[in-house]
């Protein structure tokens, strides 16, 4: 199923993070720039993922609670903009939850057990108990964090592809069995009357003039009148696009893939930067730190001494200089190294006070919101009032669309 126009025109990205411990430069590189891009090109929700953090750690959540607000500000420093994208909460939106519920009483149970993650993960963490409901189904809780806000894409990495397929295979399957809007017609009709007089008259003859005559212009012409409405809910753009198109109003739009392209964040070892590897350098680590965990990194085993040759692939220290160093420091390690020229210290300490010197800014900024738990309580109160906004239209849509009666808020 191609995008539907309104999501096209939204251009709405969702993503989340669980709040299991503090942020390392792998959230930086792997997700948190990415952001910080994505917030100027679409119209953004970021959100801590606390009832995530859950489906592994249910049974030591002391840590939540501090780990939301910390990655927050870790968030903010790294440039995350709460006037350009909306930050809040996953459990102050109880729409998901409400989702969710619904979403499971037609996800056959076999779809959640072929998630290509959920044995790999009970492998990789056999020392917690993952034989629980909320294990098995945080996919379906992921995809009702995604269709809650009628998400057009979704960033993610090229191993988390088959997630956001999985999403649009339930969004897929709702729509079959519930179809689309009813009353349509009716509710598209109240929209144009929305538009007022005279772009009531130029929506309803391109209208006729695409749909009897086929003109692919007055498609265009129509679409461009109903985007440059700035007065239009959500519901109403989605349901005056397909009226147009002559299809209808899907209720769960199929979220699309936004590709992450970023580098592969070295640990300390060579391995991925995990928490689980111990491999990891903190956001906010001091700069002693990662000196000195730069400075006992392995190298090239065949550099014994200083005066033997080296090769800068076959050490872990040759990953971060291609993150962070510039082309003259590389060609710099790579002629020293296979030289002999520079000593593994040299080399250690060239990338580290690159790092140092990165983070200082963003270190700096922490130390502001940390000192100003008030304003980000704030931003992030605003943020999941606007967020449960947004769900709130799309869980009236899903209970009409289930028979289920209509509720005031």
């Amino acid at each position: 199923m191609s995008i539907s126009s309104s999501t096209t025109e939204f251009q709405r990205v969702v993503s989340g993070m669980r709040p299991t411990g503090r942020l390392h430069l792998g959230h930086y590189h792997g997700v948190l720039k990415n952001w910080v891009k994505l917030q100027y090109e679409y119209e953004c929700l970021f959100f801590a993922a606390d009832w995530h953090a859950l489906t592994t750690h249910y049974e030591d959540p002391l840590d939540i609670e501090e780990n939301v607000w910390e990655m927050f500000i870790d968030w903010l420093a790294c440039g995350i903009n709460p006037g350009s994208c909306k930050l809040f909460i996953q459990s102050r939106v109880p729409e998901h939850a409400e989702l969710h519920l619904l979403l499971s009483m037609m996800t056959p149970l076999g779809w959640l057990e072929r998630v290509p993650t959920y044995k790999d993960q009970q492998e990789k963490l056999r020392e917690r108990d993952l034989a629980t409901y909320g294990f098995l189904g945080y996919p379906l809780l992921q995809t009702a964090d995604v269709l809650a806000y009628k998400a057009g894409f979704v960033p993610v990495g090229e191993d988390q592809v088959s997630h956001l397929e999985f999403a649009r295979e339930v969004a897929r399957r709702f729509n079959h069995l519930y179809g689309r809007e009813p009353g349509f017609e009716e509710k598209a009709k109240a929209a144009v009357n929305k538009l007022g007089k005279k772009n009531a008259s130029i929506y309803l003859e391109c209208l006729k003039q695409y749909q009897e005559h086929g003109k692919k212009e007055s498609l265009e012409r129509g679409k461009a009148l109903i985007s440059a409405q700035g007065n239009l809910s959500l519901g109403d753009r989605e349901r005056l696009y397909g009226y147009l198109e002559g299809s209808g109003k899907i209720i769960l739009p199929e979220p699309q893939p936004l590709l992450s392209q970023h580098a592969k964040m070295p640990g300390l070892d060579g391995q991925k930067m995990s928490k689980s590897y111990n491999n990891t350098i903190g956001i906010r680590e001091a700069p002693e730190s990662i000196e000195l965990k730069i400075r006992v990194m392995p190298t090239d085993p065949a550099r014994v001494r200083r005066s033997d040759p080296g090769d800068p692939e076959k050490c872990p220290v040759w990953g971060l200089h291609k993150v962070y160093s510039t082309s003259d420091i590389q060609e710099w390690v790579i002629k020293g190294c296979k030289s002999a020229g520079i000593g593994c210290l040299e080399c250690k300490k060239a990338v580290s006070d690159i790092i140092i010197d990165e983070l200082r800014p963003i270190q700096v900024r922490a130390q502001e919101y940390a000192g100003n738990a008030r304003l980000v309580k704030e931003i992030v109160r605003d943020g999941c009032e606007a967020a449960r906004d947004i769900a709130e239209e799309t869980l009236e849509e899903v209970r009409e669309a289930m028979g289920l009666p209509h509720r005031d808020r």
